[in-house]
């Protein structure tokens, strides 16, 4: 008799992305790019005429359509979903609107100790529930080779924008409260990374393979501040989102920040373009693995000159296992979409 032995399906290949947050050899650099999918596009800007953004970013099935189409166009090896870092205020006390022209504006922030009692713990994700229902629908349109990317806004970003009531360019209301009421900012802070931390564990669950945090505003910062007002918190917001996936800690302005960062936590480090790849490798160490680190403004460039500096970030990684090529910051409106593909493409070949 004749056994004919039962084949088992082959599990599917683990994505280039997850593998190269572990530090696994990669057959090639695997690429994304922050805000991807942008006002640079003509199919996002057709979709921003008839719907606001912060209704676009509360519609699952516009937000889905939006970044599986982006990654359909760009071919790059992830989808981060299509959201905003402020959503998660709303449920938490605070009064958002995302005014023409003029971006996010709070129009109750915390600017006194005693206002931080007024932001409320956020004891569960359902009031974002449609951000959940965003990562469902994108990991549902996109092919188990392309993972998707949760994120959420660090701690001190978010607080920022509560003490603000907006964007800031010295952040000065923010570090005057930090500095004069530390017990107050500290409450705030710690309410802000106890939601985080649900907010992306909610994310996870949902089906989000990979988690980032940014901390978009923290290079306002110098060393001895970060680890006196922010790393602790910073630590608390990726913790749990840690034991499940990989999490990438992103941080923008201060490459001096880069070892705190690591000491946060974040299976990846996301390094911003003020320092070269390998300098801030070194940093940070080369048993953690780095995102990063174009300058978004190359993109404006010819295309000659996006070949190049791109090849150039590639070669200061040096073939090392755990390099995720991404731009240093998001892709600014008005950049060339032929660029953007010219940047892939070159990742790709290189």
């Amino acid at each position: 008799m004749t056994v004919v032995p039962v084949l088992q399906p082959s599990a599917a290949p683990v994505p280039l992305l997850l593998r190269a947050c572990r530090l696994e050899p990669v057959e090639r650099t695997p690429v994304w790019l922050m805000r991807q999918a942008g006002r640079y596009l003509p199919e996002y800007r057709a979709i921003r005429e008839k719907v606001g953004f912060l209704e676009l970013c509360k519609t699952p099935r516009l937000s889905a359509e939006v970044m599986i189409a982006t990654v359909e166009r760009l071919g790059v090896d992830a989808a981060i979903i299509f959201s905003d870092l402020l959503p998660l205020l709303e449920p938490m006390g605070l009064d958002l609107e995302f005014a023409h022209g003029e971006g996010p504006v709070i129009h109750n922030p915390v600017r006194a100790a005693e206002d931080v009692g007024r932001v409320r713990e956020l004891d569960d994700v359902d009031r974002v529930g449609f951000v959940m229902d965003t990562v469902r629908a994108t990991r549902a349109g996109l092919d188990a080779s392309i993972p998707v990317i949760g994120f959420a806004g660090a701690p001190f970003t978010l607080a920022g924008y509560c003490i603000e009531g907006g964007t800031s360019k010295a952040w000065l209301l923010t570090k005057s409260f930090m500095y004069r009421h530390e017990s107050a900012w500290h409450d705030l802070m710690a309410r802000l990374a106890r939601a985080v931390s649900r907010y992306l564990v909610a994310q996870i669950d949902a089906g989000a393979q990979v988690v980032q945090l940014f901390d978009s505003w923290v290079g306002c910062l110098g060393p001895d501040d970060y680890r006196r007002y922010v790393l602790p918190h910073s630590r608390v917001a990726l913790a749990e989102a840690a034991k499940r996936v990989p999490t990438i800690h992103f941080a923008t302005g201060n490459p001096a920040l880069l070892p705190l960062l690591r000491e946060a936590g974040g299976s990846v480090i996301g390094i911003d373009w003020r320092i070269d790849l390998d300098e801030g490798w070194r940093m940070v160490g080369h048993d953690r693995a780095v995102q990063g680190n174009l300058e978004p403004v190359v993109l404006f460039a010819d295309r000659e000159t996006v070949r190049r500096r791109t090849s150039e970030v590639l070669a200061r990684a040096a073939g090392r296992p755990g390099h995720i090529f991404n731009l240093g910051h998001g892709i600014l409106p008005g950049t060339p979409v032929e660029n953007v593909l010219e940047l892939v493409a070159t990742v790709k070949g290189g």
